[in-house]
């Protein structure tokens, strides 16, 4: 994709306490999270300072246990340090339900007032056995094509 910032998946581990073996539990609830933006030039409006980027998100459970989506959190930050916090159900009308080994990708939007500025945040999980836990969106970069070297 011209301007995409390319996919950083990042392997998180989440540790469970109570648990015999802390490597057999981290292994259990496993999930890896990868993203990748692109500027929307048609959808947005620069003499007004509004910028519109697309993200495709890929979730892969590495861990041995099936875990469902069931809320999200995000952090959009733009270059003037104005936050924007979104908090919801699943992610794009879905809470998915991941088997060990199996994906789902999504992609959506978002708007900020500068033509740089960054996303993070956490995916809350429960896995088949109940337990919830977070899965951490790792930060990339919205920016519009020639912005960043």
């Amino acid at each position: 994709m011209a301007g995409a910032a390319p996919a950083r998946p990042i392997v998180v581990r989440v540790a469970v306490f109570g648990c015999n073996s802390r490597m057999a539990q981290d292994k259990k609830y496993e999930i890896t999270v990868g993203a990748e933006s692109k500027y929307l030039a048609d959808q947005s409006d620069e003499p007004a300072g509004r910028y519109v980027f697309a993200y495709t998100m890929t979730l892969r459970n590495t861990g041995t246990v099936s875990a469902q989506l069931i809320s999200r959190h995000w952090i959009i930050t733009d270059a003037n340090n104005h936050v924007q916090e979104v908090k919801g159900l699943g992610v794009v009308g879905e809470q998915p339900l991941l088997a060990p080994g199996e994906s789902f990708q999504y992609s959506s939007g978002a708007a900020i007032g500068t033509v740089v500025g960054t996303m993070r945040g956490t995916y809350q999980m429960v896995a088949d056995d109940g337990t919830r836990f977070d899965a951490p969106i790792p930060e990339f970069t919205l920016s519009i094509p020639r912005t960043l070297h």
